[in-house]
């Protein structure tokens, strides 16, 4: 049985959390339920100055949660989760995890996802 995941590319998500709101809406989640979740990482300044400049850090991280069932009926439907196909910034790829684990490394800021 092949076993699928998310490969996000962080270094490129935005932040505009269209992937929380499809999701929400995908599912009919209600008030303070999340298939996927967009965490803010910054910004700090890496060099510790006040003067942030070109040196700092803010990273979103999209994580999935407990509830993600990775679109299981889109899927079905020969369709990517919603969450992929609604990103903004196409940093999220679906796909069997063994194909997205030899994508790792290819850039930084990865993180590969395997939701329940």
């Amino acid at each position: 049985m092949t076993t699928y995941g998310l490969l996000i590319s962080y270094e490129w998500c935005s932040g505009c959390q269209s992937c929380e709101v499809a999701c929400k809406e995908e599912h009919g989640l209600g008030v303070g339920a999340w298939g996927i979740r967009v965490l803010d990482d910054g910004p700090w300044s890496k060099t510790g100055s006040e003067h942030m400049g070109s040196d700092f850090n803010w990273n979103h991280v999209p994580v999935p949660t407990d509830l993600c069932d990775l679109c299981a009926d889109r899927v079905a439907a020969g369709k990517d989760p919603t969450c992929v196909h609604h990103c903004l910034a196409q940093c999220m790829e679906f796909g069997p995890v063994e194909e997205l684990a030899q994508k790792l490394g290819n850039e930084p800021k990865q993180a590969l996802f395997v939701p329940r």
